[in-house]
This record gives structure tokens, C-alpha cells and sequence, in this order.
């Protein structure tokens, strides 16, 4: 299996406080792998560290095998990485149109309402005044139309419904057989092969696979 991108002894330092330890991490490309771990586990700056919205302190970041640790997150987000924050992910004053064809290549996003149906009415909505649910509905959306070759996602069923939930990790699933999709949940979706790793305070506690994974006690 090929690695598309992966941390190497990647520390991450906000202020006095240390939230990444040497974490190694690998993402195998068209796979889906989940991030798991408590608030304040890491999982997010894993995320961050690998889009380049925070800085390394110490370690790399390998991207196919290039070295991009020093590569600005615009510059990264031009290369093909989609990252979908847990906030503030969708353009607020824009309307859900606009949210998705700036999204699109070429502006076609089908596939965004065949995938969510309940944004076809909302289309004329400004982003800003979606529920929380829908929001990252139109969020997941923009991620699923982007065309990026490597999506990373902070809780992307966060606020759904259940049903609205499981869809969304259909969604991911069928997208991670042509692309890396890393998602940072504090569970494990359940039914979806998946490479897990779970984070405790800033340290990798469990690489593996998601069938190797269950059965393991919580914590």
C-alpha cells in the first residue's frame, strides 16, 4: 500500500505547551483513515500539521515522498489538499450556491445534492444562517466536489442527524477509493475498513487496522 502523506517525528508546540511528541504517521493513498482520541489528544493538530496551518517545531511532513514542511498550506491546498475544519468551514456570507461552485471545478456540483438531497432547497440560503448539521453538510459537500486528491476532516458528522451521519461516512468511504481521506473523530465509525490511529496526549498509542482495533478497551 502507498503512502500518499505522513508525519516523521513531527513536533507541534503552541506556546510553553507541547501537543505533538515525535508522532509518526502514516496516510495510505485511496484509503480511509481515521484519527481517533479524546479533545486534546493531538488528533486535530495531526490535521493541522499535515495541511499546514500550524508549523512543525521539529519533524517533517512527506507528501509522495517530497519533503513539504516548509510548503505554505495555500501552496498545499493548490497541490490538491482539502482540509475541512470542525469550525468556520464554509463561506458564511455566501449563499449555498455560491459556497459550492466556488468549490467546484467548473462549477458543476450534482454530485454535491445527489449526495445530500436536503440542500436542494437551501440553495438560495446564505451559508451563515444553516443549522449546525447543515452547515457541515454543505461543508462535507465542498470537500466531495473539490476534486482534491488528499481531503482531511475535524469531525465531519459533527451536529448531524444519525441517518445524516451514516450517510456522510458512506459518502467518505466512496471517496477514499480514489483519494486519502483522513477524518479525527472521538469514535470509530462503525462498518467502514478503515487505517486507524489513535492519539493520547500528543503520542500515537495504536496504528493498525479498524478490525485490528475493535475489541480494544476505550480510553
Amino acid at each position: 500500500m502507498s503512502v500518499e502523506i505522513e508525519l516523521r517525528a513531527a513536533r507541534v508546540r503552541y506556546g510553553p505547551l507541547e501537543a505533538l511528541h515525535g508522532v509518526d504517521l502514516a496516510v495510505p493513498a485511496r484509503s480511509l483513515t481515521v484519527l481517533l482520541g479524546r479533545n486534546g489528544s493531538g488528533r486535530t493538530t495531526v490535521l493541522r500539521a499535515l495541511a499546514g496551518t500550524v508549523a512543525l517545531t521539529a519533524g517533517r511532513v512527506v507528501w509522495r515522498g517530497e519533503d513539504v514542511t516548509r510548503l505554505p498550506a495555500h501552496h498545499r491546498a493548490r497541490r490538491g489538499l482539502c482540509l475541512v475544519p470542525d469550525v468556520r468551514a464554509v463561506h458564511a456570507g455566501l449563499t449555498v450556491t455560491e459556497n459550492l461552485r466556488l468549490a467546484a471545478p467548473g462549477g458543476e456540483f450534482t454530485a454535491a445534492l445527489d449526495g445530500y438531497p436536503a440542500l436542494r432547497p437551501l440553495l438560495g440560503r446564505r451559508a451563515g444562517t444553516l443549522s449546525g448539521g447543515e452547515q457541515r453538510m454543505l461543508a462535507v459537500s465542498r470537500a466531495l466536489v473539490g476534486g482534491a486528491r488528499l481531503v482531511l476532516l475535524d469531525e465531519p458528522a459533527q451536529g448531524m442527524a444519525p441517518e445524516t451521519a451514516e450517510r456522510t461516512y458512506d459518502l467518505l468511504a466512496q471517496l477514499a477509493r480514489e483519494r486519502a481521506v483522513v477524518v479525527a473523530e472521538q469514535r470509530l465509525p462503525p462498518g467502514r475498513p478503515a487505517i486507524v490511529h489513535r492519539l493520547r496526549r500528543g503520542n500515537v498509542v495504536f496504528s493498525g487496522e479498524s478490525a485490528e482495533f475493535d475489541g480494544l478497551a476505550p480510553g
